[in-house]
């Protein structure tokens, strides 16, 4: 028996697409296969399995569990909850490696696959591989059992457990994604008063669109802080591995700002500890940590890509744009938006001054969001090739961790290729808004002498 994938949903750091057009239970079948062989030529056995609260999440768990025991492998089932819980599942439980089922912050229709191997994050050649092996049918026999692990209770006491912040008045906004009842938990624990919105899980969204990191999508948390004069807001992606914040005023505390607040009693703990955050983030970001004595790490965008590289640096804290936030100070070093949480309860409270204070004491500096274009995937990173050859060849001052970054007296850009679409993504950052201006007409120079013009966005 073989197996072919649509190409589309084997991605850079997940398997991924559309329920009933790129994806279907006999690719969740071929998934299991594939990974339980590879772990059982490993030497692992057993396999942690959760997924997400969506409509099309219980039958791809059904087909991905027949996969993994078909091959020989046991099954903890750890039901419906944030990917992050699976991750502590994995951590913790006597597991040999973790499979989410999430289609994370896209639309319902969406669903995927997030694994963990032995520990590390599973990404890049480890999913092409799934696919080369499913398509030659390279499959270990056996049969495998199956058992469930109620966690949920045990994750929340692990996310309280070291508690320490004050007592707050938070708006949550779950989006009706999949952290809502671990949430509801949560905040019984928590000293202070919370007001909960949309914790139901429902897997049609219909409030909004659960992605934080899209400023729409927090005006009913927005509304929700104003109305009861709370201290700040927070708010999590489809699968609770992403986090979004307002303060007291309705302002957005962006990744790279929430990543500069959580650093500060993390570098009091671990003085010169390395503190990694994207090719995304803000000047700020980077000052701000060597300002409190860290060591400060850009690099490449992406939540597989920044695990492996905190392993290697042994970073206690790092953080994307996107509010992806892994903490290995105290934790697992895993993504975990619901963690991250407390983490900024208790860093607000370190620090002494509330949200919004501290929010008001940045760095006044003119950013765009993230510009998306639509470019051919074959151009896709010739592009990015050809602006950095340009570059340099002009003497520019650039950074080329993940694409280019382009550093000036205004501020900088960037420019890179997105791992997961066929678009490029661009953004800068600048003292004034004349300077950004320049930034961008750099920008356009550069996409224009590669045959593009940054012309409508696909989507932000």
């Amino acid at each position: 028996m073989t197996h072919v994938f649509n190409p589309t949903s084997l991605r850079e750091y997940d398997i991924r697409g559309i329920v009933g057009k790129t994806l279907g239970p006999a690719d969740a079948y071929a998934i299991g296969r594939s990974f339980a062989t590879l772990l059982r030529r490993a030497g692992g056995t057993r396999v942690a399995v959760g997924r997400d609260g969506r409509v099309s999440s219980p039958e791809l768990e059904k087909s991905l569990i027949a996969g993994l025991n078909a091959s020989g492998v046991d099954v903890v089932r750890t039901g419906m909850g944030p990917t992050p819980m699976l991750y502590y599942a994995e951590a913790t439980l006597e597991v040999d490696g973790g499979i989410q089922i999430t289609g994370s912050h896209n639309p319902g229709d969406y669903n995927g696959f997030k694994m963990v191997f032995q520990h590390r994050a599973f990404f890049g050649e480890d999913i092409q591989t799934i696919g080369k092996m499913s398509a030659v049918g390279d499959w270990e026999e056996g049969t495998g059992t199956v058992s469930d692990a109620d966690i949920e209770d045990l994750y929340v006491a692990r996310l309280f457990e070291g508690y320490a912040g004050g007592s707050y008045r938070i708006g949550w906004d779950t989006g009706n994604g999949a952290a809502g009842p671990v949430i509801e938990k949560l905040v019984k624990l928590l000293p202070g008063e919370h007001h909960l919105l949309f914790t139901e899980v429902d897997g049609n969204f219909p409030n909004h669109h659960p992605d934080p990191t899209e400023e729409k999508n927090l005006a009913d948390l927005k509304a929700l802080v104003a109305e009861k004069k709370l201290d700040f807001g927070l708010a999590f992606d489809g699968d609770g591995d992403r986090i979004g914040a307002i303060d007291g005023l309705g302002r957005v505390v962006w990744g790279d700002q929430l990543l500069s607040i959580l650093a500060e009693p993390v570098l009091r703990a671990e003085p010169g500890s390395t503190i990694i955050a994207d090719v995304k983030a803000s000047q700020m970001l980077y000052d701000r940590i060597a300002e409190l004595g860290g060591q400060p790490l850009m690099w490449k965008t992406g939540h597989s890509l920044i695990k492996t590289k905190m392993k290697e640096t042994h970073a206690p804290l790092a953080g994307e744009m996107s509010g992806h936030i892994f903490f290995a100070h105290q934790y697992y070093g895993f993504d975990d938006a619901q963690y991250a949480a407390v983490r900024l309860i208790g860093a607000v409270h370190a620090i002494g001054k509330s949200l919004t204070e501290i929010k008001d004491a940045m760095p006044e500096l003119i950013n765009t969001p993230e510009m998306r274009f639509q470019v051919d995937e074959s151009r896709k990173f010739a592009v990015v090739d050809e602006v950095l050859d340009r570059l340099e060849a002009d003497g520019a001052d650039v950074n080329r961790t993940d694409g280019a970054r382009v550093n000036t007296p205004d501020g900088w850009w960037l420019l890179r290729a997105s791992n997961t679409q066929d678009v490029l993504v661009a953004r800068a950052e600048a003292k004034t808004q004349e300077g950004l201006d320049r930034l961008l007409a750099q920008i356009d120079d550069q996409l224009a002498k590669s045959g593009l013009v940054r012309g409508p966005q696909a989507g932000h």
